[in-house]
């Protein structure tokens, strides 16, 4: 909740932050002059009212007889004022319903220490300041001893503690005039401040679109300007780095297209060969025939390698073009599998008349690499599943084998790479699968591998329905 409250956005936090310290800083200045204010205001009304009362009983006590009588306790009482009790002994003079606020504690106090005490409390929702003096006795040598006559007065402090509130209001209104120029300065602060902020963003952003040439000047001479110095020397050394590395794609995508080319007149020429050697194969001693068949095989081999090499140099170059034609793509799928000799391994699932607009040539050689790698290194039975929904086509080819492990899974679409180190002859290219990738993201789909639920390893073609010619 805390996180949902707090804003993301660093201009935001930092003005948020700037106006708590501000108003914070200037309520707790405002509070903490209040408090001291209010507890010298309430000192000094504690201290009037205190010796207004001490001087009304030492105007008093030399007129009074002792011992006391009834009438001379009225008198004292008149003279301290309302809300007064004078108490001696038995005798008891009141007056006003204050009286009554006279707390147990106040007049043990008053007993034991046998001089004037003061005690606050609050009553009625009311604060009262209660005060208490014994009569002493002052003798000829000097000597001072208690009458027995005790004094208690009571006064209301409701006005001090108006002009308390009154303070705290005070207090208040000062912290919330803070609160707008507080607002006022730290959107300048960190408008200075995120300025060069923005700048490496929009900088970073260039970046990241493969403007390499993008650059932030620095300003100034301080944390940003340093950083801004070596977002600098980064982009510069990857720059630098992208040159050599588009250099030496550009010159391996060559020599790959460069190859193959060069190589296509040869292989014609060994090829049809080997075609001969085939027919007079049976005809051999079984060395021979042995020694043929594996050359047959290894031609082959080399000329699918080929092949695949000159359709990845296609793809590398950005020249490869569809050819896109209204297909049936159970009877395409179906035509595949036949084509191969694969119908009687692979259990087709394909209901009829699923229409899309595909390179037929194209939609042949992602199923027949999906297919031909399931029937190499999985196990039966393999399953082409094809379906429809209004959006997309998808052909899911799955089979019986242990699956893929999770250390394969990130790679399986890499060029020539292998799961198995070991086996380092197979019948295939090692780029069929990544050709078959380039195909479907041609077509505006998608190529994904995983695992089946029941095990065995899944890949799953998605097409979209709505591909325009390209």
């Amino acid at each position: 909740m805390t996180r949902r409250l707090w804003p993301r956005g660093l201009r935001a936090r930092l003005v948020v932050a700037f106006v708590l310290v501000t108003v914070l800083g200037a309520a707790a200045a405002a509070w903490s002059s209040a408090g001291s204010a209010s507890t010298a205001l309430v000192a000094s009304a504690q201290r009037r009212l205190t010796e207004t009362i001490a001087g009304q009983i030492r105007a008093i006590t030399p007129q009074l007889a002792y011992p006391p009588d009834q009438g001379t306790l009225d008198r004292l009482r008149a003279a301290v004022g309302p809300n007064t009790l004078v108490t001696y002994r038995n005798l008891r003079s009141a007056d006003g319903a204050g009286t009554g606020l006279v707390t147990d504690a106040l007049r043990t106090a008053v007993r034991a220490r046998n001089r004037l005490v003061t005690q606050r409390i609050t009553a009625n929702g009311r604060p009262w300041l209660l005060v208490g003096a014994p009569i002493m006795i002052t003798a000829s040598d000097g000597g001072r001893t208690p009458s027995g006559i005790e004094v208690y007065a009571v006064r209301d402090l409701s006005g001090v503690e108006r002009q308390v509130d009154g303070l705290a209001r005070s207090a208040a209104g000062t912290a919330a005039l803070a609160l707008p120029l507080a607002m006022l300065l730290a959107l300048l602060a960190a408008g200075s401040v995120l300025r060069p902020v923005r700048e490496l963003r929009d900088t970073a952003r260039r970046l990241a679109a493969g403007d390499l040439d993008a650059r932030s000047p620095p300003q100034g001479a301080d944390e940003l300007a340093e950083l801004t110095v070596t977002i600098n020397e980064m982009a510069a050394s990857v720059q630098a780095s992208m040159a050599v590395m588009r250099r030496m794609q550009a010159d391996a995508r060559r020599f790959a297209a460069d190859v193959s080319h060069e190589l296509r007149t040869p292989l014609s020429t060994l090829t049809a060969v080997v075609e001969v050697l085939a027919t007079v194969t049976d005809e051999m001693e079984p060395d021979a025939r042995e020694s043929a068949q594996l050359a047959i095989t290894e031609t082959h081999r080399l000329v699918r390698l080929v092949e695949d090499l000159m359709e990845v140099s296609r793809f590398d170059a950005g020249t490869v073009r569809l050819r896109v034609e209204e297909t049936d793509v159970a009877r395409a799928v179906r035509d595949c599998l036949r084509t191969r000799g694969w119908l009687d391994r692979v259990d087709l699932v394909a209901p009829e008349e699923i229409l899309l607009r595909v390179d037929r040539r194209r939609l042949d050689v992602i199923v027949a690499n999906l297919v031909g790698n399931a029937l190499r290194h999985g196990e039966p039975p393999v399953r082409v599943h094809v379906s429809a929904s209004r959006e997309q086509v998808r052909i899911e080819v799955t089979d019986g084998g242990p699956g893929l492990p999770e250390r394969v899974l990130p790679h399986v679409f890499d060029r020539f790479y292998k799961a198995d180190a070991a086996r380092t002859r197979t019948p295939g290219s090692g780029l069929g699968l990544a050709i078959a990738l380039e195909n479907a993201r041609l077509h505006g789909g998608d190529l994904t591998a995983g695992n089946a639920d029941g095990g065995g390893a899944r890949f799953v073609l998605e097409l979209p329905r709505d591909l325009e010619d390209r």
